[in-house]
């Protein structure tokens, strides 16, 4: 229950090595800062148009444009041929694969994004791991810090199962959907092409190919 391998194709990224051993798809959240420092190799071998901040712990990939504007704080690890919009804001511990885009206004934090993942417009992305070719709708919130500050536990067929995590988002399957001003909820799991309404306060584990139409 839970496998990495139920929600993502490592065929899609090349940062598989952060997922071995791991007993939970959400276990590699822990692993981003230290693999960071082992792997990271500070260069930017895109193009940087205008005047992005972009910080010497950033790796940029060929071909990845980077718009006037953007903040790339770092330790961060950027694929091929991506689009970091204007007011992206790229934080510590966050590994883009390629074809990637990173929007105006949006934020990311400790998360993975597999290949041809996009975030185009005004999200939050902590803590998060977003799967293959999924897209987040303009205004999605992927929440990773429950109100009262205690460890994120999900709740799945009558078992819980701790995460180890106080700071958990969403894992967002291969090619799933979240519509447009959506909010996941902080331990938040998607299946493969799964589909969140626009809207929607979700909650809870979302099986793959299924639909999130209220809030929950």
């Amino acid at each position: 229950m839970f496998k990495a391998a139920d929600y993502l194709d490592f065929t899609q990224t090349e940062h598989a090595a952060l997922f071995e051993g791991a007993e939970y798809v959400w276990d590699a959240l822990k692993q981003i800062s230290t693999y960071l420092k082992f792997r990271l190799k500070p260069a930017i071998l895109g193009r940087l148009t205008g005047k992005p901040f972009v910080s010497d712990q950033v790796f940029i990939g060929e071909g990845t444009v980077i718009d006037p504007g953007a903040c790339l704080l770092g330790p961060a690890w950027i694929g091929k041929n991506c689009h970091i919009r204007h007011g992206a804001y790229v934080r510590e511990n966050v590994i883009v694969g390629d074809d990637c885009v990173l929007g105006n206004s949006c934020e990311f934090k400790n998360s993975v994004l597999f290949n041809g993942a996009q975030v185009p417009h005004f999200s939050y992305v902590g803590d998060s791991i977003l799967g293959h070719r999924s897209h987040l709708g303009a205004g999605v919130i992927l929440s990773n810090l429950r109100l009262d500050r205690r460890e994120i536990v999900i709740s799945h067929d009558g078992q819980r199962v701790g995460t180890g995590l106080r700071k958990f988002g969403a894992i967002v399957g291969d090619q799933a959907e979240v519509g447009c001003n959506a909010v996941l909820n902080p331990g938040s799991i998607l299946g493969r092409k799964s589909l969140v309404f626009p809207t929607v306060s979700w909650h809870g584990v979302l099986k793959a190919g299924g639909k999130a139409l209220r809030v929950r």
